[in-house]
């Protein structure tokens, strides 16, 4: 790696202040982001450019004398940034849009499962209106069922439906309505899988595979996992269902096999890839893949990175991963995301925000902002999901008590959140203490 290095982080969420957060403490020779927020602002230089416009990216690059640039987000995987990059001979860590389709479309995922033998739950793959409202009428799935956005949905594009009503529901809401956009021209129909849910990341050159962490999401909107699908309401780090012997699972029979599967067909894949699992009682299976680093997983897992990161990015970039493992601090971090009134669906924004230094502050808490932004010297919300409050500890109790502490000393008109982040968590750590 060169002694000097300049690094441009690309997004402008929560997950990517944490990584702006990460390298900066690493000391980063020169750190850029686009188009960041009000929160990376703090320890990057900001340029206004679009990421997912890959050629006006390439331009900031070349003109900022950019060495290496991270995606954080994936829309600008999907539209082929890295191999424009790749084309000019520019260093990025991300998949190209051949390998993010493991993300990007959810039947190619379903087909490409098939053909590798990767564990997953049983589906249907709908074209039309008539063929997926004929899949319920046949009664091939026990409700509840499962109805899939094949494209892109902001994480937003799943509905678990309890009956025959909602799913015809969520089936003419994404197939007729498009609600989300084009990504809703196919649905993919699956059986509900049972078992607890776990999210697993590796950093890969396309051939070498290096474990990272593992977390657990929140999904739903309101505590107890109700109300609709958002982005990620918040999460924690470590699953502390994911020991040893079921990562080295998780690898050999679905990590590894959908690396080299990919190389394979031609679509060798570079970066960070998600592995979102059920842990059923046949074994682990995908739910789905994701092509970078999870939202707000990236928020608890980060902090919790005991080595430079930097390295490995250039590493990767370069496609020669050197090495087997990385160093995780032997803690616990949880993540609250606060949230706008009427997220998901009609945020407001706009609204001043108090408290942000007092939280950040208290020991052991970290404040990534997300949905921000500075105008007139205040910063405001910008967004449905505008700050994750991250606690850590030596265990998963302490570090959700550090988080909560952190999230009452901030304020905004309508601010919503969970308050059930990290309690599932907290109550295995008590567990293993009973049985110890």
């Amino acid at each position: 790696m060169p002694a000097t290095i300049c690094v441009l982080v690309l997004g402008s969420g929560g997950r990517e202040h944490a990584l702006a957060w990460k390298l900066a403490a690493e000391g980063a020779t020169v750190l850029r982001a686009a188009p960041g927020n009000a929160g990376i602002g703090e320890v990057a230089e900001l340029a206004g450019v679009d990421p997912a416009d890959p050629a006006a990216v390439l331009a900031l690059v070349e003109a900022a004398g950019v060495d290496l640039t991270v995606v954080g987000p994936e829309i600008p995987l999907t539209r082929g940034i890295a191999d424009r990059f790749a084309a000019a001979g520019r260093a990025i860590v991300g998949p190209s849009s051949a390998a993010a389709a493991i993300e990007s479309s959810k039947v190619f995922a379903k087909a490409f499962f098939a053909r590798h033998g990767i564990p997953t739950a049983a589906c249907r793959v709908c074209e039309a209106v008539s063929d997926a409202l004929a899949v319920l009428d046949r009664g091939e799935f026990a409700y509840p069922v499962v109805v899939k956005a094949d494209g892109l949905a902001a994480g937003k594009g799943v509905v678990i439906a309890e009956d025959r009503e909602r799913a015809g529901e969520a089936i003419r809401a994404m197939m007729v309505d498009r609600v989300f956009g084009p990504a809703g021209a196919r649905v993919v129909i699956e059986e509900r899988l049972e078992g607890r849910e776990v999210s697993y990341f590796v950093l890969t050159d396309g051939r070498e595979v290096l474990p990272f962490h593992s977390a657990e999401d929140h999904k739903r909107v309101f505590d107890d996992d109700r109300g609709p699908n958002t982005g990620g309401m918040g999460a924690f780090a470590p699953s502390a269902r994911f020991d040893w012997a079921l990562e080295r699972r998780v690898l050999d029979t679905i990590v590894r096999p959908t690396i080299d599967g990919l190389r394979a067909e031609g679509r060798e894949f570079r970066g960070f890839l998600y592995a979102g699992l059920m842990l059923t009682a046949d074994g682990p299976k995908v739910l789905e893949f994701n092509a970078r680093l999870g939202d707000p997983e990236a928020q608890v897992v980060l902090p919790l990175v005991a080595e430079p990161l930097l390295p490995l990015l250039v590493q990767v970039a370069a496609g020669r991963l050197e090495q087997a493992s990385c160093a995780f601090r032997p803690e616990a971090a949880v993540g609250v995301v606060l949230a706008s009134r009427g997220y998901p669906e009609r945020p407001e924004t706009g609204l001043p925000i108090t408290g942000l230094d007092e939280a950040a502050a208290r020991p052991d808490v970290l404040v990534f902002h997300a949905g921000t932004a500075r105008r007139d010297g205040q910063i405001v919300t910008a967004g449905g999901r505008v700050l994750t409050i991250v606690g850590c500890g030596l265990d998963h109790r302490i570090a959700m008590a550090r988080a909560y502490d952190g999230v009452s000393r901030i304020a905004f008109d309508g601010m919503h959140y969970r308050r059930d982040i990290g309690e599932k968590a907290g109550a295995e750590d008590r567990d293993g203490e009973r049985r110890t």
